[in-house]
């Protein structure tokens, strides 16, 4: 079995900075792409950050410039440090991953749990 667990969110007053941090375990054989997404009430859940395998990285345009997602792959995490905050970025904040479980099973997509990032004064 695999596990994403998300740590790091909070209350944070607008243009402050949070970093978020996920961390998969269990039997993973390998982990292609990791990525960020959040669920505002009443909307949409959003891909906010991507990475691949290879470090390459995508944004929606609603975080550019502002969220920087990284990955360390010896510890199996994936990190997403978000700087001039606003109210809009309020939500639950989700990590995924595409994870192989052995070389001969195809890659699954696994979900967090969700950490909550508040933005307010």
């Amino acid at each position: 079995q695999v596990q994403l667990v998300e740590s790091g969110g909070e209350l944070v007053q607008p243009g402050g900075s949070l970093r978020l941090s996920c961390a998969a375990s269990g039997s993973i054989f390998d982990i292609y792409d990791m990525g960020w997404y959040r669920q505002a009430p009443g909307k949409q859940r959003e891909l906010l950050a991507s990475i691949t395998r290879r470090d390459v990285t995508n944004y929606a345009d609603s975080v550019k410039g502002r969220f920087t997602i990284s990955r360390d792959n010896a510890k199996n995490s994936v990190y997403l440090q978000m700087n001039s905050l606003k109210p809009e970025d309020t939500a639950l904040y989700y990590c995924n991953a595409v994870i192989y479980t052995s070389l001969t099973a195809p890659p699954r997509s696994y979900w967090g749990q969700g950490t909550q990032v508040t933005v307010s004064s």
